[in-house]
């Protein structure tokens, strides 16, 4: 096999080590900023959703001050929202970057955006069993954990596969200011040293991950679906 891949990609053999590092990077930006955004996403999700008019925990001010933040953030492209946080990031991890330099954007990045992603599975929830519930005597908190929560599963999965989806997308990005992982690796050698073999190769490979990663959010999304 290592004859082989000599002969058909020699260049990205000759750096087997250095991706190898890259993916591992890639696989630990996702990782541990989708476990902190899932989080923190899918409950200001919640909030976007049951605090709006009509919700079962209406309350305007605190609806529209969640709303703009999540607009504020959603609306800058993520490389410009990285240049923005580097100082946040120096501040929380010590560090703007490598891995640990790209957690604090890409989180600030993907929470909005699974938040919204959240608000719409639970806008699909019928409201004829919210008012089902609601006349048995339901309390707002046992309509969202036993109603609200449980019906929209399919549509959060299908949420958190979308988002873990851009998050890759956003660690490819984040490589180009220095936080390694897959991004970093075709734009140094890729690029910078004008080896096509090694950024097709590193496409290939994000394709390959998104894929499972659509297939898995798919299945749990279809079984999870009464």
């Amino acid at each position: 096999m290592a004859e082989l891949l000599n002969q058909i990609i020699p260049d990205v053999a000759a750096r087997s080590d250095q991706l190898w590092r890259a993916f591992g990077e890639t696989i630990q930006m996702v990782g541990i900023s989708g476990a902190i955004s899932l989080v923190l996403g899918i409950p200001f999700g919640v909030l976007l959703f049951t605090t709006r008019e009509g919700g079962v925990l209406q309350n305007r001010p605190v609806n529209f001050i969640l709303g703009r933040i999540c607009d504020f953030f959603r609306s800058i492209p993520f490389i410009l929202l990285a240049i923005l946080l580097l100082g946040l990031s120096r501040l929380v991890v010590g560090s703007a970057i490598g891995v640990r330099g790209a957690i604090i954007p890409l989180v600030f990045g993907t929470v909005p955006f699974l938040g919204r992603q959240t608000e719409s599975a639970l806008a699909e929830v019928p409201a004829g069993i919210i008012e089902a519930a609601e006349a048995i005597g339901s309390s707002p908190w046992e309509i969202i954990w036993r109603v609200y929560l449980r019906e929209a599963v399919p549509g959060i999965a299908r949420g958190v596969t979308i988002t873990i989806v851009s998050l890759i997308n956003f660690t490819a990005v984040a490589g180009t200011l220095g936080a390694g992982g897959l991004g970093n690796f075709a734009i140094m050698y890729g690029h910078s040293k004008n080896l096509p073999q090694i950024t097709w190769t590193v496409i290939l490979i994000i394709v390959v991950l998104v894929s499972v990663v659509q297939a898995v959010g798919s299945y749990i999304a279809k079984k999870a679906t009464h």
